[in-house]
């Protein structure tokens, strides 16, 4: 269970995470913006998900004048997959430090990733679902989860046994 008593964080709350707030000097953080890249976060939990040992989803919402469109590719736009991939990190990250752990985030690697699709300008909300596979909490912290990406209710995007472990 969490120590915390939310299931769900807004905009201010993430902000409040990334300047490192939320969790405590030390521990998990997200990244500031433009590389936070969500806006919210819907649901948390350590019950539900795929696997039953907990489930985060969260949201971003995009236009046409999301800054890594610029960027990415000139004359053809799309969100890059990267980014995407570093979303799911970010929120298995987070769901670390909501359990209490302590220690700072790292991203571990990944299994497999697969693209089904884009994230073109004509997107306007992005959901991300990650699932808890498996947590380890001995000399470190290690989260392992699945995790897909949605563009406007479809799938684009899945990753397998993303690894985010959390160091003192």
């Amino acid at each position: 269970m969490s120590k915390f008593d939310k299931d769900a964080f807004t905009y201010e709350d993430l902000i409040a995470c990334a300047e490192g707030n939320l969790f405590g000097s030390g521990n998990a953080q997200l990244p500031m913006p433009p590389m936070l890249m969500f806006n919210k976060i819907s649901k948390i939990n350590t019950e539900g998900g795929s696997h039953s040992k907990g489930q985060i989803i969260a949201e971003m919402d995009i236009s046409e004048d999301s800054w890594f469109f610029d960027c990415h590719f000139k004359g053809d736009p799309v969100m890059p997959g990267c980014l995407g991939l570093d979303a799911l990190w970010q929120l298995l990250g987070f769901y670390l430090g909501w359990l209490g752990q302590p220690g700072k985030g790292r991203a571990l690697g990944v299994g497999e990733v697969k693209f089904f699709g884009m994230i073109t300008p004509a997107i306007k909300r992005l959901e991300y679902i990650v699932n808890i596979k498996k947590l380890v909490t001995r000399n470190l912290t290690l989260g392992v989860a699945d995790g897909e990406l949605y563009a406007d209710g479809e799938k684009v995007y899945s990753a397998e046994n993303l690894k985010v472990g959390l160091f003192e």
